[in-house]
């Protein structure tokens, strides 16, 4: 019989980066519980996957959602050891046209939802000795963009939250990882395609679902403490994170290339 060494929860798993990693670590006979708001989606993804891997329903707003996702979990594998928080919404638009409950729901998906499934896990990891909790974030939580301003503000608020508790739980015995995926291949970045306004999102190339899952899966067999995409990139781009006079300075070129990537690829989908 097949020795399975960890068990996963994995949230936004019923598409993109969630959906990508949760395949990859059925393929090396790992144990998944993929969750998604889109039942029916997530559904899908894990019958694709096997008897390894199984599909729950999850607001990650809600704290009862949660903890049945736990439960369930730990009732369908009889464990529960790594949480990887990677769901996640983007609502385009420059900040004043946005409305302020999509700011809101922004906030309360991508820092709020996070921050309940963390501290839910938390407790029955602090009680088991071990776990892992892991946070898929954005190299937007080290550089403003125009066009996704509350999605920035979230995956910063994120990144400040998960080393605040990696640091009170530096005796605990639990790991803690962070990764910061680049622009992705995604149905999110489809939806920032379709927003002129969101042209700066596009002023770097974009990488596959299943590139960042690998980095992911890399992060979490190392126990890596905080990963970049692109590693080689990333110094440029916490620097110009803490500059707001050059990002001043360089915020027209910044838009100018990003229009120009995206008419490339609207151009490149539409001879498709």
């Amino acid at each position: 019989m097949t020795t399975h060494s960890k068990t996963y929860l994995i949230t936004g798993a019923a598409s993109g980066i969630g959906a990508a990693i949760a395949a990859k670590l059925v393929g090396q006979g790992e144990q998944v519980m993929l969750a998604d708001i889109n039942f029916e989606g997530v559904q899908g993804v894990a019958g694709t996957l096997g008897a390894h891997a199984a599909a729950i329903r999850l607001d990650i707003r809600d704290a009862e959602d949660w903890e049945r996702a736990f439960d369930a979990t730990i009732a369908r594998f009889g464990q529960l050891d790594v949480l990887i928080n990677n769901a996640a919404v983007v609502r385009t638009g420059f900040a004043r046209n946005v409305s302020l409950a999509d700011h809101q729901l922004t906030m309360s998906t991508n820092f709020m939802g996070p921050l309940t499934g963390m501290l839910g896990a938390l407790r029955r990891f602090r009680a088991a000795g071990s776990g892992h909790l892991v946070t898929v974030c954005s190299m937007t939580s080290f550089l403003p963009f125009m066009g996704i301003a509350s999605y920035g503000a979230s995956k910063q608020a994120l990144r400040a939250f998960h080393h605040a508790v990696a640091l009170e739980e530096r005796h605990s015995g639990i790991d803690f990882t962070i990764v910061h995926p680049t622009s992705t291949d995604t149905p999110m970045l489809e939806q920032e395609a379709a927003d002129d306004d969101a042209a700066a999102c596009f002023m770097t190339e974009s990488v596959s679902a299943e590139t960042v899952a690998d980095t992911v899966i890399e992060a979490i067999k190392a126990k890596a403490i905080e990963v970049c995409m692109p590693e080689d990139g990333a110094d440029r781009v916490k620097a110009l994170g803490t500059d707001p006079d050059k990002l001043h300075d360089l915020a027209d070129r910044m838009v100018e290339r990003g229009r120009e990537a995206l008419a490339a690829r609207r151009s490149a989908h539409s001879a498709a």
